[in-house]
Parts: C-alpha cells; structure tokens; sequence
C-alpha cells in the first residue's frame, strides 16, 4: 500500500463519509424495518452498493415488485452511470486488475472525485483508494443502522421519508448549480403529471420515459438554436 496515497485519498473523501454515514445509517434503518436482517442489509451494501437505488430496492422488495418492473426501474434510476462509464474509459484503462471492482463501485460521489484527477503513473491507486473508501463508509453505515434498527426500541415510523428527502435535496443541489432549470422543471412537471395518470406504484417508468423523451426533444432545438 503507498501509505501517501492513501492518507490523500482519506482526506479527499471525508466529505463523502459524513454524507454515507449518515444515509448508510438512514438505509440500514429502513431496511431492518421492512424486515430485513443486519446482514441481508449489509450483503445489499456490498455486493449491490447503489445508493438511491437500495433504498428503491428495500421498497420493491417489501411490496412484492415483478422482477420486470424492478429491472427496468433499476435500469431508469441508475441509466447516469452508463455517462458515467464512458468518460471514465481513458483514467481506467490502464488499472489492470483493479479496473473490474473500479466500475463495480463507481458510484455518484466516488465519479466526482476521480474524474477530478488525471490518471498518474501509480496504477490506478489513487483511484482504487478512493472507491474502496466510499464503499466502506456506506457499509459502515449501514451496519450501525441495521444494528440501531435491531437493538434500540425506539419508533422509527416515518424513516422511509430519508429516500423522498434524499432526492429532494439532489434536487435542491441541481438547481442551485446551474442556471438552466428547464431539465429539472421537466422532470418535475412529468413526475407529477404521471403520477396522477398511473398511480404511486407504477408511474416512475412512464415518468422516466417521459423525461428522455422531452429532454432529447429540447436538447435538439437547443443545438439548432445554437
């Protein structure tokens, strides 16, 4: 191990710990609250390990989704890191062995730091600390949820809230860091729109269909204004 790397890679993503800290904990929580046990928590964080799309499972998996349904929603919600992938194919081509668990764990806060760091003569360290890392958090967190969730009794009616608060917050980020809001206005109006149409239980995949669909038609008109 290059200890100075990896003392590097620990003070870049400390930020990302606190933030997975706190959201493992929240999954963990949720999780052993729809019946899950401790490690069926912590096996979905660390063979899964999908952020937002966990907290979606958790919820698919109680109500007794069709593996259908499930796959296209986990395909809607986690389409980003197809994007992701390609433009992380020159910085990991050369990570040899690493490069499997690299695309493995190449999750939302993991991409925003890797993709900040132009690929060195160190394998792919760098980038292997920094996903290792991120990955543990999560874990851990969701560990001590599932473990809160078991031993304390305490009421934890509501806790299903933190994924709405999770994305609402992602929302809230989004619009505050550019100053175009048609994509977000777009998602919002259709999200709302299909969910009147098609009810609580199925309108994330006509909504997310919807969306592409409006979002390619702008971009078009937006490239011709250009």
């Amino acid at each position: 191990m290059d200890s100075k790397l990896f003392r590097t890679a620990f003070r870049d993503t400390i930020p990302v710990m606190t933030g997975y800290l706190f959201l493992g904990f929240g999954f963990g929580i949720l999780a052993q609250q729809n019946g899950l046990s401790l490690w069926w928590a912590l096996a979905m964080s660390a063979f899964i390990y999908a952020g937002s799309m966990q907290f979606v499972a958790v919820t698919m998996l109680s109500g007794g989704t069709n593996i259908f349904a499930a796959a296209l929603t986990t395909l809607a919600v986690n389409a980003r890191h197809l994007f992701y992938g390609i433009s992380m194919i020159d910085r990991y081509k050369d990570t040899g062995k690493k490069k499997p668990y690299l695309i493995f764990s190449l999750s939302d806060e993991t991409y925003s730091l890797v993709s900040q760091k132009e690929p060195g003569q160190d394998g792919g360290k760098y980038y292997l600390y920094v996903s290792a890392l991120d990955q543990f958090y999560w874990c851990v967190g969701t560990l001590l949820g599932a473990a809160a969730g078991q031993l304390l009794p305490l009421n934890y009616e509501g806790i299903d809230f933190v994924l709405t608060a999770l994305f609402v917050t992602i929302f809230v980020e989004q619009w505050l860091s550019t100053k175009n809001h048609l994509p977000a206005c777009i998602g919002l109006v259709c999200s709302i729109v299909c969910r009147a149409l098609f009810g609580s239980s199925t309108f994330l995949i006509p909504s997310m269909g919807l969306i592409a669909l409006l979002l390619l038609l702008t971009r078009g008109k937006e490239a011709k204004h250009e």
